[in-house]
């Protein structure tokens, strides 16, 4: 079933094409994943989840507060907190009280993460840019758009926020 109860032929949506797409998506998003993990972890003995965390501090260079950054991360703050810790341990990020709420903690990348991230982010984007390095620049902004439309077609497709 699909809005309102009709079905996807009824739309007009082609099932079986609809099907393959996502399974093609979702085999592609696995391959890119799992090869950006090993990859972090050979070049620099980090897992996936603490570049993560790492990369939504980079981009807050003010800081988050936790619940923040695991709604960033779409993950829960257990989650969050075991990584922030080590993180933390090795002198890559801190944490501090907010004077305003002490039960609430801003975390911020320090001097020595934001370099050690940066050194990470250009790898990471070059291992990116060579996967897909087979398409040319035209079909990556095709791609791009498509995934966006297709991005907007499933918040529409049932109202459901993400």
């Amino acid at each position: 079933m699909v809005r309102d109860g009709r079905t996807a032929a009824a739309l007009g949506v082609p099932t079986k094409d609809a099907l393959r797409l996502w399974l093609r998506l979702l085999v592609l998003t696995n391959m890119i994943e799992g090869r950006v993990r090993r990859r972090l972890r050979a070049a620099f003995g980090i897992t996936l989840p603490r570049f993560d965390v790492m990369a939504a501090l980079y981009n807050a260079p003010e800081g988050l507060s936790m619940g923040e950054l695991s709604h960033r991360l779409m993950v829960s703050n257990g989650n969050v907190t075991g990584i922030v810790e080590r993180l933390e341990c090795e002198g890559l990020l801190r944490r501090r009280q907010r004077p305003e709420d002490r039960r609430s903690h801003l975390v911020r990348l320090t001097d020595a993460g934001r370099e050690a991230f940066g050194s990470m982010a250009q790898e990471h984007e070059n291992w990116i840019a060579s996967m897909l390095s087979e398409l040319s620049e035209e079909e990556v902004e095709q791609l791009y758009h498509l995934l966006d439309k297709a991005k907007r077609s499933i918040l529409n497709s049932d109202g459901e926020e993400d």
